[in-house]
This record gives C-alpha cells, structure tokens and sequence, in this order.
C-alpha cells in the first residue's frame, strides 16, 4: 500500500495574545475553524485549539486500533467510546504537552475485562498516534472499561 498523506492548514493573523486564527483541513470537516489565544490558553469555547485537535486525533486512532485489535481476537466490538484528555504543562523550558490520559468504554461480546484490559494496552502502545506522541510525553495512561 502506498503511503497516505493527510493534510491541513492554519492561518493566524495578529499577535498571539489579540491574534486570532482558522484552520482548515482538506476534506472540508473543518473549515475556516476559528483558534486563538484565549481557546488555548483561557478556556474559551468560541473556537478550537492544537491541544484538543491532537486529543481528537488521539481518541480517533486510539478506538480505530482497539476496534481491530478486538477484531482480530474474534470480538468485533458493538461500540468503543474514548475521551482522550492532554495536559499543556508549563516549564521552565516554556509550555510542553506532558500528560495524555485515554479514558475508553466498549460494549463487546465474550470477552472478559481481563483480556479487554489487556488489547486496549497493546492498542495504546501500538495506534500511530500514540507512537508518534509518547516519545515526548512525561506520562501516557488509559482507564479500560467493558460495558455489558
């Protein structure tokens, strides 16, 4: 298979504490997507920012890999939900994500929590996402529930 490129793009104007921007990805599912200062850095709703555009990225490809890997071991899953929640850091060094902590739910049939446990670690360790971002991050964890 041939490799996939996937593509996005922001645009900011001003300064950053009264700049504001957008951003826009190829497929159209985010257009022109407002992101600023204060929806990074202060809790405004009014817009998006990088930190939780990479948690969405995370969860998604986090329940992807579980999903296959369930799959896989012959339990195709009925639903995977995951809440992924990153953790921006300030340091001395300036701001780092440090911390990202996968809170996952899944109705499947004939496993056990056990072995539920066990396939969403492999999937933590092995989705592309995770692997691009734990070399950098202080702490990667995950909460595993089975719905029955």
């Amino acid at each position: 298979m041939a490799d996939i490129q996937r593509s996005a793009e922001a645009t900011w104007r001003g300064d950053l504490k009264n700049g504001q921007g957008s951003t826009s990805t190829d497929t159209g599912v985010l257009k022109n997507t407002p992101y600023s200062f204060k929806t990074r850095f202060e809790n405004e709703k009014q817009g998006t920012n990088p930190e939780e555009l990479i948690a969405a990225a995370h969860a998604s490809c986090f329940s992807m890999a579980f999903s296959k890997l369930l799959a896989d071991g012959g339990h195709p899953p009925k639903e995977v939900r995951t809440k992924a929640t990153l953790t921006l850091a300030k340091t001395e060094a300036g701001f780092k994500i440090s911390k990202i902590h996968l809170e996952t739910t899944g109705m499947v049939d004939g496993v056990d929590q056990a072995t539920f446990e066990q396939t969403a670690a492999k999937a933590k360790e092995g989705c592309p996402v995770s692997r691009l971002l734990k070399p950098g991050l202080d702490e990667m964890t995950m909460k595993a529930t089975l719905q029955k």
